[in-house]
């Protein structure tokens, strides 16, 4: 019953079985309109015709409509059993998405100052441009900011503050070179990016790693430093998803030469983690590994929702007018005699 009635009104009743109710009031409505009349005698109230017929007295507008208050009482309770079986419409609830949690790791060691992916402008300026507009596209997710270069440095953690985040972004700088700080701890990073989004409760954790160089803090001499493939493992723990990004054409050696960048670590990574390693070669190809990581991780819709809201209350005003009325004028203008 429910089925056939939303699909032709968009309503469904909650008790059904009130129905059962109306039989009565028609029940009571039927009798009510038959119940006889007091009988008087006829001989001074009606009228013979020429041919000795009893001839139809006038009616009066009161006498025609007499059958009114019952019928308003009648559907005053009709209106009542209706709203007693509760009718509701089913609302659809505005989708939301299911959003993930982005760490976005950032090498800021001195050679993001190399111009090599755009003449004139750093790696570090051109990676923060389109890491922006990847934030910019992915309003619904929690995105935070790691840099990293001997040490990481967490800079904002997961936020859907993206505008913060931005400003952050922008204020992010290389550090001094050949200081302490001057290193590569590619390993390190990783691991501070797992254990930054080990909490989360999103769908998918990730972390885009973008780097320019090669792990050069954990070596074999320094047994206490997380290598790449250690962090690689805590990432697969935390169900951590890690996309790596090798950016320029390499590394320059103290005679000016480039040199190839080993990029198996970061590779082994990706693979590890159920990621993906990409290569930038200049400023455009940068842009489009990020917005190829902005497709490959989309956000989900969650399961349409629907919220029922009750819609008796009109059947209800409008029961006890008619009701209301019936009585009345049973009362007042149309009052008969018991």
């Amino acid at each position: 019953m429910n089925r056939l009635l939303e699909s032709w009104t968009g309503l469904t009743l909650a008790h059904p079985w009130a129905f059962g109710l109306a039989l009565l009031v028609i029940l009571a409505a039927f009798l009510g309109a038959r119940r006889p009349a007091i009988r008087f005698a006829p001989a001074g109230f009606l009228r013979l015709d020429a041919d000795g017929r009893r001839a139809r007295l006038p009616r009066s507008l009161r006498q025609r409509t007499a059958w009114l208050p019952r019928t308003l009482t009648a559907l005053g309770l009709l209106s009542l059993v209706v709203a007693f079986a509760r009718p509701q419409e089913r609302v659809p609830l505005p989708l939301e998405r299911e959003g993930l949690d982005i760490l976005l790791c950032i090498d800021a060691s001195s050679s993001m100052a190399a111009d090599d992916l755009r003449p004139g402008e750093t790696r570090l300026a051109i990676t923060k441009a389109a890491a922006a507009e990847f934030i910019a596209a992915r309003e619904d997710d929690r995105i935070g900011l790691v840099t990293f270069a001997r040490y990481p440095d967490l800079v904002c953690p997961p936020t859907i503050d993206h505008r913060s985040l931005a400003a952050m972004l922008a204020a992010v700088a290389q550090v001094e070179a050949d200081g302490d700080e001057d290193a590569t701890g590619l390993g390190m990073a990783i691991a501070r990016c797992a254990v930054a989004l080990r909490d989360s409760q999103a769908r998918s954790k990730l972390v885009i790693l973008l780097t320019d160089g090669e792990e050069n803090v954990a070596r074999s001499d320094l047994p206490d430093e997380i290598t790449p493939l250690e962090a690689a493992r805590l990432c697969e723990e935390l169900g951590v998803r890690v996309y790596t990004i090798a950016a320029g054409i390499g590394r320059q050696a103290v005679g000016g030469e480039w040199i190839e960048l080993d990029t198996g670590p970061v590779r082994r990574v990706a693979e590890r983690t159920g990621g993906a390693f990409f290569e930038a070669r200049d400023a455009e190809a940068v842009r489009r590994v990020y917005a190829a990581i902005d497709e490959l991780e989309r956000s989900g819709y969650q399961e349409p929702r629907f919220r029922r809201e009750d819609r008796f209350l009109v059947w209800l005003l409008v029961g006890l007018g008619l009701w209301l009325v019936g009585r009345l004028a049973a009362a007042t203008v149309w009052e008969g005699l018991p």
